[in-house]
């Protein structure tokens, strides 16, 4: 017979409850080396994340192409405003980028050319090109009512009115001289016959000589097909006139609007680039000076004059202006240094990479280059963007915008309705802006594995992980920082100055926050909320410090608005509708505990486990998975206790036991490992025929050497049971039995700890299931001898006897015999 595995030697007289200073570690004020808050120095930054830290500062300081961050953790406003606090220290020593500007493009307007910029240029030319226009709107029509202005187009117009009226005048004497008259009508031109110097009346004309007639209608024609000649002539001259107007207007407002461009000139003769649209925006100007012509002309015609627009509203005016898309602001007041951080909140396309605006006109939606708005990526050009990785992946087209820009290395102005083909309009295309930006995505760890996984572009984009921990060692350093931070907050919110005492029940908070007393949780943004929370109730109380019982209060509060669901959970067991025993003892039955989550808050629950066994083909029926109530962690936590079962007894027979396990009253989802050994215990002690003392509660999880195993939710697993028992009468037989791996977890109320030092609840920890079954049962566990067998009357003896027996009988009655023999057997037994 093989020998089983070893397992420590126990003795029930020997296990003794965990000292009450085990349950709960608390920090000694006293320690901390201050009376308030405010005679420390505020924490900047944070604390216990180095290695976050570390990652940072090397994905910020790598100029390389993919090199962008993903920052691993709780997808909270918080860890974004940490990230972010970080790269606006780290970016005020970095120079400033450039700045930005869309100007019109007058050879194809629906390209505007985007300018780069030196940082801080571009609102000077912007400034420039407003003022520019300005005066010209205001200087060049007063030119044009200059005394050399009027004289040179007086004279002009007199040369094509000459041109006119000699034309007309030759005509008019070659009829004249042929007894023929040119009148002007409404409907035109007209030719009469005349008869001296008079016209000749149409009744009169018709009692002429036929002859005569005839001639005067052939001279007639051949005048109409000569004035003919000359009307075609007239838009010609007309056409020249207009031209030398135009030329005249170009020549005069020339030196003006040179001079005007000459001095915005000056300010930028260091960029080509500025200096080129300068000079399209001169000949643009001296082609359609007449534009400043416009608005004088109308203001003639009109009795009351309006207020003239300013340049940047007036349509005339807006193909000259500029479109400030990014313009860097200096760091701390020093122009040059600071490159931007930007934080998007909601990264929609629109949002990220900018967007092309309409204006209603005339029943038309019309648009132009000072409509377009930069995105977040344009602000962030040069410096570093945050955002939230699971809003960019649910707002459509914006993960592939934002991977297009990253690759490609330019931001292109795109929108959603084009993509989706919902618009078939003429828009804008503007020249795409060159891009250089660090990307910070911030999300969740199961979301960067899963990207990870199934994202191909993913790690080619984002190769650095900031993997930001949860909590920090609880040691005085960290206590120190601790003090710090909530200084920080206390500053940071105008809260008041909290006390030694106040800071100490915070850290213990933090630790419970954790799960583990020998660490502080990182989770800032809660542990904040807990420090406005109680200085709530420092107010409430009419205190100018914040002290332990106001933290105290606003835990216990907070509790309270949450706890209604546990409340009605604890009232059933109370009132015997849930099936629980804090007292007495049955076989095959214990109190197993589990943890619920409701949001954030969380509470334990006890739940009666119970088990059955009979003969059978060696198989371990879990119910809950079954009915599939369960889910796969929990029935590998019950195929481990079978096979454990099989592995320790009756090594020398095939498996004949048939068991059944259920959580009663279980009308959910069971999920977890946590119950496995409380399910061990129920089976052990339906085997062995020994009850359990139901005055216990276990959880913890077990291997397939019977080794018991930490388990999370600890604190309020034990907590759950504790109100369970106090609701009932508090004996001092009660407690809970847990692994001993998790007593490092253990962060109790403060009253439970007090239960515990009266002697009226005990916890117990184990490494083992025998150390747990000789406390259940008060007999011992035992231990297999040199000859192969257990110690006699042990639990251990008297189930392997049980199952030899099952295996004899299933041997006697063969492998396949019916249901009804096996139920024989068993009344014979």
């Amino acid at each position: 017979m093989a020998n089983d595995a070893k397992s420590p030697p126990t003795d029930q007289e020997s296990m003794k409850p965990l000292p009450p200073a085990s349950l709960r570690r608390e920090t000694d004020e006293r320690l901390l080396g201050f009376k308030t808050t405010a005679e420390i120095e505020p924490l900047s930054g944070f604390f216990g994340q180095d290695r976050a830290v570390n990652a940072m500062e090397f994905g910020t300081s790598i100029r390389q192409p993919g090199y962008n961050l993903f920052a691993l953790g709780p997808a909270t406003a918080s860890r974004r405003l940490v990230v972010s606090d970080f790269l606006r220290g780290k970016a005020c020593q970095e120079p400033a980028p450039d700045d930005w500007v869309y100007v019109n493009n007058f050879d194809e307007p629906r390209r505007p050319r985007a300018i780069r910029l030196p940082s801080g240029r571009a609102a000077q030319l912007r400034d420039d090109m407003n003022e520019l226009v300005g005066d010209l709107a205001a200087s060049v029509p007063s030119l044009f009512e200059s005394e050399e202005y009027k004289t040179r187009r007086r004279a002009a117009d007199e040369v094509f009115e000459t041109a006119q009226e000699k034309a007309f005048e030759e005509l008019q004497e070659k009829a004249n001289a042929q007894n023929i008259a040119i009148m002007r009508t409404p409907m035109g031109f007209a030719f009469a016959p005349t008869k001296n110097g008079q016209i000749v009346k149409p009744e009169v004309f018709n009692e002429l000589p036929e002859a005569e007639r005839k001639e005067v209608q052939e001279k007639i024609g051949k005048l109409q097909d000569e004035l003919k000649e000359v009307l075609e002539i007239m838009p010609l001259i007309e056409r020249d006139r207009r031209k030398r107007v135009r030329e005249l207007n170009a020549e005069m407002a020339k030196s003006v609007i040179e001079i005007s461009i000459r001095e915005v000139t000056e300010h930028f003769k260091d960029i080509p680039a500025v200096l080129d649209f300068l000079k399209a925006v001169a000949r643009d100007l001296v082609d359609n000076v007449d534009i400043f012509l416009k608005q004088e002309q109308g203001r003639e015609e009109s009795m009351v004059a309006p207020a003239p627009l300013p340049p940047r509203n007036d349509p005339r005016f807006r193909r000259y202006l500029v479109n400030v898309m990014v313009s860097s602001a200096p760091c701390a007041g020093e122009p040059g240094r600071g490159a931007p951080v930007i934080l998007e909140e909601n990264p929609t396309l629109a949002n990220l990479v900018g967007r092309i605006e309409h204006v209603a006109q005339m029943g038309a939606l019309i648009t132009d280059f000072t409509l377009i708005q930069p995105g977040a990526l344009h602000k962030a050009n040069g410096g570093y963007l945050v955002v939230d990785a699971r809003a960019v992946l649910l707002q459509p087209f914006t993960w592939e915008a934002l991977k297009r820009a990253l690759k490609t290395g330019v931001v292109k102005i795109e929108s959603a309705a084009e993509q989706m083909s919902l618009v078939s309009t003429v828009s804008l295309e503007p020249d795409p802006i060159p891009l250089s930006v660090k990307v910070v995505l911030v999300g969740e760890r199961q979301l960067y594995y899963t990207l990870a996984e199934f994202e191909p572009d993913f790690p080619k984009l984002f190769k650095v992980q900031v993997d930001f921990e949860d909590e920090a060692e609880r040691s005085p350093e960290n206590l120190n920082l601790f003090a710090r931070f909530t200084a920080a907050v206390v500053r940071d919110w105008g809260l008041r100055p909290a006390d030694a005492g106040a800071v100490a029940r915070l850290s213990d908070e933090a630790s419970r926050l954790a799960d583990d007393n020998e660490r502080i949780s990182l989770h800032t943004s809660a542990l904040a909320d807990l420090v406005r929370e109680a200085d709530h109730w420092a107010g409430v109380a009419k205190s100018d410090i914040i002290l332990r019982e106001h933290v105290e209060r606003a835990v216990t509060e907070r509790i309270y608005r949450a706890d209604r669901i546990r409340e009605k959970s604890h009232e059933m067991i109370a009132r015997g509708i849930v099936l629980v025993d804090v007292d007495g003892e049955k076989v095959g039955q214990i109190n197993g505990l589990s943890v619920l989550g409701i949001g954030d808050f969380r509470f334990g629950k006890p739940s009666r486990i119970t088990a059955r066994v009979r003969l059978g083909a060696g198989k371990v029926i879990d119910i809950e998975r079954e009915v599939e109530l369960g889910g796969p962690i929990h029935s590998k936590g019950v195929l481990i206790l079978a096979s454990f079962l099989a592995a320790r007894y009756a090594l020398d027979e095939p498996p004949s036991l048939s068991a059944s396990l259920v959580f009663e009253q279980s009308y959910g989802g069971v999920e977890g490992d946590s119950a496995s050994c409380a399910e061990l215990f129920s089976l052990i002690s339906a085997l062995s025929d020994v009850p359990i003392r139901q005055s216990f509660a276990v959880t913890g999880s077990v291997n397939q050497m019977g080794e018991v195993q930490a388990i999370g939710g600890v604190n309020e697993k034990i907590e759950g049971f504790f109100d369970i028992c106090r609701a009932s009468g508090l004996t001092g037989r009660q407690g809970a039995i847990i692994p001993a791996s998790n007593v490092k977890h253990l962060m109790l109320r403060p009253d439970i700890v007090a239960a515990a030092e009266a002697g009226l609840f005990h916890v117990y920890a184990i490494d083992h299931v025998d150390q747990g079954i000789e406390l259940l049962t008060g007999r011992k566990a035992g231990m297999r001898g040199a000859d192969g067998h257990f110690e006699a009357g042990t639990i251990n003896a008297l189930v392997e006897e049980r199952l030899l027996h099952y295996a004899r009988l299933r041997r006697r009655y063969g492998l396949t015999a019916s249901a009804e023999t096996i139920a024989e057997s068993r009344r014979d037994e």
